[in-house]
């Protein structure tokens, strides 16, 4: 496995979603994920950590999100604590508050796909 975890933000056993298909990637790819989400349930073996309780989790190098810009802003602070080295902003989650936001903390905000970072080896 690579250096470093992806927090997948939203993520959910619903394997029909892209945050679904971004764990399958990233284990294809060799990266380690930690699916978290509001839905129950599990993401191709692990258990989808609670969103709402806010789970430590260490060694962050990548935040992936999969929840749009209406549902960021309480969970801004600490997505920052986990000190990722960057957030993706996959499609449909752009924000530019939170990208500043981010930015300021030292943290490199990506508008762009997880999947296709991947299968063009940007990743």
């Amino acid at each position: 496995m690579i250096n470093g975890k992806t927090v997948i933000i939203g993520a959910t056993p619903n394997t029909t979603r892209y945050a679904w298909m971004a764990a399958s990637m990233l284990r294809e790819y060799g990266y380690d994920f930690v699916p978290v989400g509001i839905k129950a349930g599990e993401v191709l073996g692990q258990p989808i950590l609670d969103l709402r309780k806010q789970p430590s989790i260490a060694d962050v190098d990548t935040i992936t999100l999969y929840i749009g810009p209406r549902h960021q802003p309480e969970w801004y602070d600490y997505l920052i604590g986990l000190k990722p080295r960057r957030v993706i902003f996959n499609p449909g989650t752009e924000n530019a508050e939170y990208e500043s936001l981010l930015e300021a903390s030292g943290i490199e905000a990506v508008e762009a796909c997880t999947l296709v970072m991947l299968r063009t080896g940007q990743y």
